[in-house]
């Protein structure tokens, strides 16, 4: 896959559909790679009209590991001190930075999880480069995020095992833990995603700097009021990493924002929804980019 040069680092990227079509940008979230963005549901987008282009975030996948930062504390974060390596501006930075190198001007722009806050943040510090944005089980951050449920919170603090095997079976026990009750787990086709994204790349210390970032940020809320973007809202109500209320304060926060739940949908984008997601983008798309000022 190729890389490209953006805010001083290198990131991994690949693309679907051709170069003619609206640039959509995929960010994933936390410690995730850019195959968590399933190559069926970059196709459907593809198939109404986008060039897909997805990225690994710094301190994940193939991307720059941010070594020299040093290792991360997690411990200190938790007692109200944190002390990130980076902030996620920078990471919002780095999707700006990924666009120029690409030469696009401005694209759609959709992010998952701790990638739904980069993308809000593409919004508020690089509004030039958004024609839309879409914010997947995410929320506006600091004081006015809704913590995690207590399995959610369990998924964030267990400890990275040292064996492969112990790995792949980590991953699959997250994936069980933040499934919402509408998708039974298909076990055999997780654990082929799960393994291959161990094989991939496994770097528990990016993780933990990117946890750090996200403590360590404000709330977005303020901000998200003075956006003038079209921008969509998906969660889903069995969410127990991100529950769904940060959903619902994001959409009421953007002005003209349309918020779409799915019942039964936990924190993953399962397969029965990508249809009616990629729908709702395309819809998003075809709005003014620009709306009028409140």
């Amino acid at each position: 896959m190729p890389r490209a040069r953006a805010n001083g680092i290198e990131l991994e990227y690949d693309t679907f559909g051709g170069p003619s079509a609206q640039p959509l940008l995929l960010i994933m979230g936390l410690g995730a790679q850019m195959i968590s963005w399933d190559e069926g549901f970059c196709a459907q987008l593809s198939d109404r009209g986008f060039q897909v282009i997805r990225y690994d975030n710094r301190d994940s996948g193939l991307s720059t590991w941010m070594k020299d930062a040093g290792p991360p504390d997690v411990l200190a974060a938790l007692s109200g001190n944190p002390q990130p390596a980076y902030e996620l501006d920078d990471l919002a930075a780095d999707a700006a930075g990924l666009l120029d190198a690409l030469n696009i001007r401005a694209a759609h722009v959709v992010g998952a999880s701790m990638g739904g806050f980069i993308a809000q943040l593409v919004a508020i510090n690089h509004p030039e480069h958004v024609l839309s944005l879409t914010s997947i089980m995410s929320g506006p951050g600091g004081t006015d995020a809704v913590p995690p449920k207590p399995e959610g919170a369990a998924v964030l603090m267990a400890a990275p095992p040292d064996t492969r095997q112990e790995r792949i079976e980590q991953s699959m026990s997250i994936r069980r833990a933040l499934v919402g009750s509408g998708d039974p787990l298909d076990e055999a086709l997780e654990r082929v995603r799960s393994t291959r994204a161990i094989d991939r790349a496994y770097y528990p210390a990016g993780v933990g700097r990117q946890l750090v970032a996200i403590m360590a940020a404000n709330s977005r809320i303020d901000r998200l009021r003075r956006l003038r973007v079209p921008t969509l809202v998906i969660h889903g109500v069995d969410d127990v990493l991100v529950p769904v209320e940060n959903g619902r304060l994001v959409a009421a926060a953007v002005p003209g924002a349309r918020l779409i739940e799915f019942d039964g949908m936990g924190h993953d984008l399962p397969k029965r929804v990508w249809p009616q997601v990629a729908d709702a983008i395309a819809e998003l798309a075809q709005q003014p980019n620009a709306l009028p000022a409140g």
